[in-house]
């Protein structure tokens, strides 16, 4: 519905968090487009059953494959943090 294809847009925004990103796909599939050191895109593709973990401070976006589902959880090692950072100026600063 809505909802989910709004949350899906807002995750393609590029983005960073000032801690790790862990998630595993439970079911479905999608692709994390991360920036390299170079400013780069690189893109993983992430299957049923696959688990990534993004440093802090590593831009990246995320988008469904063409079947336009998944089902994935995000993981936290301490209190769970949510916040994403839109990248601009203030966020190509951040020492995270």
């Amino acid at each position: 519905g809505d909802v989910y294809e709004d949350k899906v847009k807002m995750f393609f925004n590029e983005h960073l968090h000032e801690d790790e990103e862990i998630r595993y796909i439970r079911d479905g599939a999608g692709y994390f487009d991360v920036r390299s050191e170079g400013d780069d895109w690189i893109r993983i593709r992430l299957e049923k059953d696959d688990l990534l973990i993004l440093p802090a401070g590593i831009y990246h976006r995320f988008t469904t494959d063409g079947d336009n589902y998944i089902k994935a959880w995000r993981l936290f090692k301490d209190e769970p943090m949510w916040t994403p950072l839109n990248r601009g100026a203030d966020t190509d600063v951040n020492t995270h």
